[in-house]
Parts: C-alpha cells; structure tokens; sequence
C-alpha cells in the first residue's frame, strides 16, 4: 500500500540538505509529490512546512542530524492528516441521545459504494447493533437488487421502492421503519452520481434535508487520484462530508490521494475493514 509515495519519501529524507540547496531539493520534492498523486495546493503546503521548519543547519544521513528531515517530514504529514474532529463510530452511537444514528453514503458510480455499506453493516452487527438499509438509488438500473444481494448476505433488511421514486422518501421511510422496531442504525444508499450533475446534487441535498444524517460520508476510489480529491471537494461543498472512505487503498502504490483529501477537506479518512483514523503512524514507518 502507497508503495511508490513510501518509496519517494523514504529516498527525499536520505539527502543531505544546506541553506543553498533547499529551494531545489524541494521542488524536487514538490514534484516528486505531485506525481504521485498529491494535489499542487497539498504539495505546496508539505514543502512550504518543510521549508519553515529548517533552521539553516546541515541536515543529512552522516551527521547528527541524520534524523531530523525523517522527523520534520513525519510531522508535517501526520499534520496534514490530523482531521479538524476525530470519528470513533462506535462512540458516535453510543452518544446520541435517541435511535437511530443515520449514516448517509455519497460517491459516484464504480467506487464501491454499496461493497463498503454491506462491510459496515456487518461491522455493526458483529457489534451487536441492529441495522436497516435505505435504497435511496432509485435512479441506477440494478442498484436496487445490487444493494439487497450485498445486505442480505449479512442479514440486513433493506427498505425500498419503486425505480424513479422519490430517493428522499426512501430515506424516510426507512428511518421510520428504524424508529418503529427500535433498530439502532440506518445505512442510506444514493444514486452515483457525477459532481457536475446540479439536478442529481440537488436531490442528495433533499435527501439531506429530510434524514438529516449524523454521518455524511464520501467513498471514493483511491486509484482516481486527483479525480477522487475533486469529487469530494464538491460533495463537501454541496452537503457537508463529516469523513471519508478510500477504496482500493491496499492496491494504491501512489497514495497521495489520502494525504491530499485528507488535507483539503479536512475530514478523517477511515477504514472500512476497522472503521479507524488513517494515522501518519500507519502511513510513515519507513525511515
């Protein structure tokens, strides 16, 4: 996982850097960066940190300051990955005051959108938590059979209508359901959708307007890169994200989509398969 960013990294806090030379090696790093699919203002912002924190020393593998570029370059990026609120699930239900906790999944088609919500589903079931699925896609031709196969393997019911009915009252209907056997979670699917398309941007506002989730969540494929980044930026923009899912992390060898939606929407990135915070620690052992 982010195989080739580790890599690049790795090699950037091997060299020796002097007062002249660190405008170059920089940009060096700038680009090395971007080509690994971190976005130029997350680029920026990394080399800019770097360049602050340099005290005008040498700093380079055979001196006693061997590790101080490791270190400046570990904490600049765990800072670029530290979400403005921290996300533990488990405590999110725990905490609010009446059932059910609503969990909306936003994203465009083919980035494994229903896939996570049946992985979440079971998470929480393992949990001991009951759970009920929304088919708020109404729009997608199979998205309504795609999203029953997924919950019925895991024993999740899922509330649903007709294809073209109103996605907003699936939701409903769905958290009322919730509401009326006491159910503790209510997953909410929405059509893929692209960011450029203002009708169907609309329609998940409605959709936002009357489930009001307490968790908005953007799923993403991590090998779209800067496609990804742009995606949920403009779903932030349009209802609010509260954290992000990556699909596709463990295949990722570039990585610089996590550090740069992590950076740019300022919402933690977690993880399907534990529902944790994407830390630095799991991003940045390699020197």
């Amino acid at each position: 996982m982010l195989d080739k960013l580790k890599s690049s990294l790795s090699s950037f806090v091997k060299k020796t850097l002097t007062e002249e030379k660190i405008e170059d090696s920089l940009e060096e790093l700038r680009l090395m960066l971007i080509r690994n699919d971190v976005a130029i203002d997350t680029a920026d912002e990394i080399c800019n940190k770097i360049k602050d924190s340099y005290k005008g020393e040498e700093i380079g593998l055979l001196s006693s300051k061997k590790g101080y570029l490791s270190d400046v370059l570990e904490e600049v990026i765990e800072e670029i990955l530290t979400p403005e609120k921290k996300i533990d699930l488990i405590d999110e239900i725990e905490n609010k005051d009446s059932k059910p906790y609503i969990m909306l999944f936003l994203g465009v088609n083919g980035t494994g959108k229903t896939t996570t919500m049946a992985k979440i589903a079971h998470y929480l079931k393992n949990e001991g938590y009951s759970v009920v699925a929304a088919a708020s896609d109404t729009f997608r031709a199979g998205a309504i059979e795609q999203l029953s196969h997924h919950m019925n393997n895991v024993g999740v019911k899922v509330i649903k209508h007709k294809y073209k009915a109103d996605p907003a009252s699936v939701a409903y209907d769905a958290i009322d359901h919730a509401k009326s056997k006491g159910i503790d979670v209510v997953l909410v699917d929405t059509a893929g959708r692209q960011v450029s398309d203002k009708n169907l941007m609309r329609e998940i506002e409605k959709i936002v307007r009357i489930a009001q989730p307490d968790l908005k969540i953007f799923v993403g494929d991590s090998l779209a890169g800067n496609d990804a980044l742009y995606q949920a930026k403009e779903f932030n923009k349009s209802v609010g994200i509260d954290a992000n899912i990556l699909t596709k992390l463990d295949a990722d060898a570039k990585g610089g989509a996590a550090l740069s939606i992590s950076y740019e929407t300022r919402k933690p990135i977690i993880y399907v398969k534990f529902l944790i915070i994407f830390l630095s620690s799991s991003f940045l052992n390699l020197f």
